[in-house]
């Protein structure tokens, strides 16, 4: 997501104290802002908090999508901006307590593969990474090992000292 190369991630982290959290979320949504990025703590539960960040116009432009709006629209997502949209999203991770299917769309996975996995209820993929796979199997390999290459990539740079906010592409 910070290389450009979806519209968002989420990811896992230790939450010690809920304060500090809500702060470094603070601060890294007014640095990332000129970025077009925003942080948001979606859940907290167990010692850890679930952080989804974005890139604001990327999404608003998935969410616009008719085949991805009409989809949105059965799990009560229809008209909402995209911070609407998000804080719907937030809302059905509390109520289930699992994750909602519909989330892959909010993760920029393709929407063929949201609805396969719904539709297959998680069994008969074709293969798995960072989704399952139902539809184009070659197109998802070669996006999977993309990712992996960034992740790589960005992943040394951040342990040898990158800030955050340098790794941060403007698109």
């Amino acid at each position: 997501m910070l290389a450009g190369l979806k519209p968002a991630g989420l990811f896992s982290c230790c939450l010690h104290d809920e304060a500090d959290i809500l702060e470094q979320v603070r601060e890294l949504n007014m640095k990332l802002r000129k970025k077009d990025i925003v942080v948001s703590v979606m859940t907290k539960a167990d010692g850890r908090a679930l952080i989804y960040v974005y890139r604001r116009s990327r999404l608003k432009k998935e969410l616009e999508k008719r085949e991805t709006a009409e989809f949105l629209e059965a799990y009560g997502y229809g008209g909402l901006s995209s911070e609407k949209a998000v804080a719907r999203l937030k809302k059905r991770l509390a109520e289930s307590g699992d994750f909602p299917h519909e989330i892959g769309v909010f993760l920029g996975h393709p929407l063929g593969e949201v609805v396969g996995l719904i539709e297959n209820e998680g069994r008969n993929c074709k293969c798995g990474g960072c989704w399952k796979v139902y539809c184009d199997e070659n197109e998802a390999v070669k996006t999977f090992e993309r990712y992996k290459k960034c992740i790589t990539i960005y992943r040394r740079l951040y342990e040898t000292g990158t800030t955050v906010l340098q790794l941060t592409v403007a698109v």
